[in-house]
């Protein structure tokens, strides 16, 4: 009788208290200056129609003049019937940390009389950057990978008080799923306070309605009890008030702060009770930049995910695992052997495409030659008839004169 084998049992790992400095503890601050050297990359893309203010926002955000006036920059696209789609990159610099700032702006979205498939351009854009980060990721020899994957999308609303438009859905349903989707009601100092409260209200309630998912910011077990505080709140201001102004004011007290004087007062712009725009700039910005880029890596994911299923790789949910550098070329050449597969694929059914035409035109030339002979032959008799008849009239006449 075969003696069974009894599991072997896992490995206990000794946990132990160093009693002496080694200096393990000091790799964070060795991440954080090779972080600080590379520097940072971010890419924001906003959407919405002429005049809501986006480029005015944006300057506002990073207080600087990044983003040119809309008049400027629709100069000559008056004529245009397409959605545009311009990037603007900058890099900029904050107590010696970079960042490379990535603006796609969406010049000509919502504003024309038939928006039928307006967001084609959008999401082409944004599914082609997956693509392109997909294609460094897939190279065998790989250099350092650049993202310029959209981090966030800031779609603005326009401030009518009342609901979301069908242009509004029809365009956040599209894409939800592909980008981090930052609703932003434009221009919100044009709304009183209690309607702003329940324009906010109904776009919610019509974003749940549909199934359209906004930012979520993620929070981690552990995390700092005010961060998590700091996080709910920001959350809660969704979709964020915002107005936007670089322009220094004097309120009635005398202070000068950015914003926009009105005959009845001033509106401040970093007045978290005037607007959002604080919250804004702390999801944005200050504290939530880097869960914007793994809710961008997650997305991406789903995408890599299709993407390698469409072409008939298979995969096990390990495979975004950390791996070898010898599983990762085999993958990759997986995948090449596998775009090599569709190419040869497509070619067959290019070419018995191609040779049905061939035989399909040689059909109906052939059929138009026989046609053609078909005439002349019928021609042929119908002159050799009328000779036949000519010549017997002339014999009769030269027989009976």
């Amino acid at each position: 009788m075969a003696s069974t084998v009894p599991p072997t049992a896992a490995p206990v790992i000794p946990r132990k208290k160093l009693t002496n400095y080694v200096g393990f503890a000091n790799l964070p601050n060795q991440v954080h200056r090779l972080a600080v050297r590379r520097g940072f990359s971010f890419t924001a893309m906003v959407v919405g129609e002429t005049g809501l203010g986006k480029s005015t926002l944006i300057n506002t955000l990073f207080n600087t003049n990044l983003v040119p006036s809309g008049e400027e920059r629709d100069f000559g696209r008056e004529s245009a019937q397409t959605v545009g789609i311009e990037t603007i990159s900058a890099d900029i610099e904050e107590n010696d940390v970079r960042l490379r700032l990535n603006l796609i702006d969406t010049p000509g979205f919502g504003d024309f009389v038939n928006n039928e498939n307006a967001w084609d351009p959008i999401l082409q854009t944004i599914e082609a950057r997956f693509e392109a980060y997909l294609e460094q990721e897939n190279r065998v020899a790989r250099s350092k990978i650049v993202d310029n994957r959209v981090h966030a999308l800031l779609y603005f609303i326009q401030p009518t008080g009342h609901a979301l438009r069908p242009i509004d859905l029809e365009f956040l349903s599209r894409l939800h799923k592909l980008v981090s989707v930052i609703p932003i009601i434009a221009k919100s100092d044009t709304v009183a306070e209690s309607e702003l409260l329940q324009f906010k209200q109904r776009i919610l309630r019509d974003l749940e309605f549909h199934g359209i998912d906004i930012v979520r910011l993620p929070m981690h077990p552990g995390d700092d009890e005010e961060l998590v505080a700091e996080a709910q709140e920001i959350q809660s201001r969704l979709p964020f008030a915002i107005v936007g102004s670089n322009d220094l004011v004097k309120t009635a007290d005398g202070r000068v702060v950015r914003g926009r004087a009105y005959p009845w007062g001033t509106v401040e712009v970093d007045n978290e009770e005037h607007c959002d725009f604080v919250k804004l700039r702390q999801m944005l910005i200050r504290s939530n930049m880097e869960d914007l880029r793994e809710l961008t890596e997650e997305r991406y994911e789903l995408f890599r995910t299709r993407r390698l299923q469409a072409l008939g790789v298979t995969q096990d949910n390990s495979v975004f695992s950390d791996t070898n550098p010898s599983a990762k070329q085999a993958e990759a050449r997986a995948v090449h052997e596998a775009k090599l597969a569709k190419m040869e694929s497509d070619m067959k059914a290019v070419f018995q495409r191609k040779v049905a035409e061939k035989e399909a035109k040689l059909k109906q030339s052939e059929e138009e030659l026989y046609a053609r002979h078909r005439q002349m032959r019928a021609a042929l008799d119908q002159q050799r008839q009328e000779l036949e008849e000519r010549k017997r009239r002339l014999q009769n006449s030269l027989r009976y004169p």
